[in-house]
């Protein structure tokens, strides 16, 4: 009853992530350079797999599943970001602090993570059963994996969304953080949080846990598949096709799991400012390079439609 005499919140104020006026301009120049970096370099890699035959393989099919979930990923966030660095109000709706729940934490990070257990299998059955390689990763296993992958992180991000929705906030108002994001927002509430507590735990287990063990696994049969190879060369070629993914899954999970997994100190918090810049923007920056640089068939597309374009 005490709720029906309060205020209820309509919007947020957002803590921005520095409180230094004088870095203002030289972070949004940098996150505007990582933005635009980010955007332009996975629209090519969507481009360039969607236009050249030589790159519809299940490979290059995840990996621009992957390009644009991290734009979708980026283009939750910078734009808001961006605008606050300009303004000495920081704000967001009740709305429109909803509606960036719904895409960033679990049905775009979520999608993200599903995806690089995929690609983890991707390459287990390319390394350990290539004789099968075309019929366990056919075009149409290929669809369901990642029509399946989707599904999941819509569904996940509107269960979560839903019981955020439920959930009373009649002051303070001020999210210790420089987006809204499901841990700040938590600590905000004058209701109880249980249920979303128990489940976030649950969608931690399922994204983090279980999918960094089918990661792990994937990766473990690959090695051990690599180190029968009797050349060198062939070593070498196998660990190059998953240098790659390995290394965006490090950031990912690193950053990740130690963001949503970790107790909602305020310490934690402005650490978790710096790490969901790197999950969010400099590992969607640096996707397009890690995976094109040293690929030549990628690089040999990209020039070829470039230089078509440029005619």
């Amino acid at each position: 009853m005490a709720l029906n005499n309060q205020t209820l919140v309509t919007e947020f104020l957002l803590q921005g992530f520095s409180a230094t006026s004088q870095l203002q301009t030289f972070l949004f120049s940098t996150f505007l350079f990582l933005y635009l970096t980010a955007l332009t370099g996975n629209i090519l890699i969507v481009m360039a797999i969607n236009l050249d035959s030589g790159l519809h393989t299940p490979m290059y099919f995840f990996l621009a599943n992957l390009s644009m979930s991290d734009n979708g990923c980026t283009s939750t966030v910078l734009p808001k970001f961006l605008e606050d660095l300009s303004v000495v109000k920081k704000s967001i709706s009740y709305g429109g602090c909803m509606t960036k729940l719904y895409f960033l934490p679990f049905f775009l990070l979520g999608t993200e993570l599903l995806l690089f257990t995929a690609m983890a299998y991707d390459r287990y059955v390319a390394i350990c059963h290539p004789l099968h390689y075309s019929t366990m990763m056919s075009r149409m296993v290929c669809m369901i994996l990642v029509s399946s992958v989707w599904a999941a992180g819509a569904l996940s991000s509107i269960l979560q969304t839903g019981l955020m929705l439920q959930l009373m906030f009649c002051g303070p108002n001020e999210i210790k953080h420089f987006l809204c994001e499901i841990p700040s927002l938590l600590l905000l509430s004058c209701s109880s949080t249980y249920v979303n507590n128990i489940m976030i735990v649950i969608a931690d287990v399922y994204f983090g846990v279980i999918n960094f063990m089918l990661t792990i696994l994937s990766y473990g049969f690959i090695i051990s598949n690599t180190l029968k190879i009797r050349t060198t060369e062939g070593k070498k070629k196998a660990f190059s096709t998953c240098f790659s993914h390995l290394l965006m899954v490090t950031i990912y999970y690193t950053t990740i799991i130690y963001t949503y997994m970790l107790p909602g100190s305020s310490s934690s918090m402005d650490n978790g400012k710096v790490l969901v810049v790197l999950y969010t923007t400099v590992s969607s920056a640096l996707n397009p390079l890690i995976y094109t640089l040293r690929n030549k068939d990628f690089k040999a597309a990209l020039r070829k439609y470039l230089y078509l374009f440029g005619k």
